[in-house]
């Protein structure tokens, strides 16, 4: 008893020490806080208001007042760039620098964002003068993506790819994919100045950076056929299907086309067709279509697009079943078909899009690196028709 009566003693005095300490700390913060200029409350005010422009002219009032306070200077400069006011935005920077007694790791931080001043103005030399200067410390590792980035809009792949290797060591992060990507890039620009040398040795990189690359083995396919070597070129877009068959897509027309120069189109109508089966999809279903009926005739051609929309009904293919049909149609019911095919075909005319897995971005051509994000191989090679809305 006398044990538990002591404990019940000791229950106001704890509540009584957490009640001073509680004071001291609203004390100690209201002294902080009555230091602070009242546009500063203003600004923050604004902010959370989203009116940014008020909260601009605020905390400039601020920083007239107290040009001690940097992280005031850090916020208005961010608030300068994402308006577009870079200038400001340097301004704001470079007067942070030009401070003698700026710690070390503030200045730093003062020069990576002077840096994204500098690129967001589209001033990419003085951008990566800056970010190289950071080689080392806090922002090294975030001034080497800034450099990548840099050297992609430039496309200057070989800078590129010696800033993803550093990228590797600072961040303990895998850029294969890129760096494959990057040779791929250099591989497709000595093709197109006819170095089919040049071309397979970067191509040999891309496969060493990352084995699982396809568009190394769809490029060395073109050195292939740039060099004469249509059987050579088989070889390589065959690979396609056991590497990626959702790549098939973007080389059967090459394919066929190499089918051709070997006199073997009845071979290539074969192949395509087992694609066809079994990868159906309506990029495949439309190359696959317009090529049987040439080389075989619309007899089979008709038949192959009736059995694969059994399987998959769709309004593309459904355009092009009725395609076939109007060539053994007679009047008027040719013209009843066409008339179908016609509204199909505008209904569907802008729906199938390649669309970015990391974005969204929506595009009608197929892209490696997506416009809208930057990202690399996140476009699915396939592209979709989306649901029509209801209503």
């Amino acid at each position: 008893m006398d044990l538990d009566y002591w404990w019940l003693l000791l229950i106001p005095v704890v509540f009584g020490l957490g009640w001073m300490a509680a004071r001291f700390d609203v004390k100690h913060l209201l002294s902080e806080s009555a230091n602070l200029p009242r546009s500063y409350f203003r600004g923050l005010n604004f902010l959370l208001n989203e009116q940014p422009d008020q909260a601009i002219d605020a905390f400039i009032e601020v920083v007239k007042l107290d040009p001690e306070t940097t992280e005031l200077h850090f916020a208005l400069g961010s608030l300068f760039r994402r308006r577009g006011e870079t200038e400001r935005a340097i301004r704001v920077h470079q007067n942070l620098l030009n401070r003698s007694d700026l710690p070390e790791i503030e200045r730093e931080h003062a020069m990576f964002e002077l840096g994204q001043d500098f690129l967001k103005a589209g001033l990419l030399d003085r951008a990566e003068d800056t970010f190289k200067s950071l080689n080392s410390g806090a922002y090294a590792s975030d001034a080497q993506r800034c450099l990548l980035t840099i050297y992609e809009i430039e496309k200057d792949w070989a800078k590129a790819i010696e800033t993803a290797e550093i990228l590797e060591k600072l961040s303990a992060q895998s850029f294969r994919k890129e760096i494959a990507q990057f040779h791929c890039e250099r591989a497709q620009e000595a093709l197109q100045k006819k170095d089919g040398e040049l071309s397979s040795a970067e191509l040999k990189l891309a496969r060493a950076a990352n084995p699982a690359n396809v568009r190394a083995t769809i490029l060395a396919g073109d050195v292939e056929m740039a060099i004469g070597n249509p059987d050579g070129a088989v070889e390589q877009w065959r690979k396609v299907e056991t590497q990626s068959p959702a790549h098939l897509p973007l080389i059967v027309e090459r394919l066929m086309k190499a089918y051709g120069a070997l006199g073997k189109d009845a071979e290539g109508a074969r192949l395509l067709t087992q694609y066809l089966d079994k990868y159906p999809s309506n990029d495949l279903l439309d190359i696959a279509y317009t090529y049987i009926a040439q080389q075989i005739g619309p007899d089979a051609a008709h038949q192959l697009v009736r059995a694969q929309m059994q399987k998959a009904p769709n309004l593309a293919g459904m355009s092009r079943l009725l395609e076939a049909q109007e060539g053994s149609a007679e009047e008027p019911r040719r013209s009843e078909l066409e008339l179908m095919r016609g509204l199909i075909r505008q209904r569907t005319k802008n729906l199938p899009r390649y669309t970015c897995q990391s974005c969204g971005f929506r595009a009608r051509l197929f892209y490696w690196q997506c416009p809208g994000c930057s990202g690399w191989e996140t476009y699915a090679p396939r592209r979709v028709e989306p649901m029509a809305s209801g209503g």
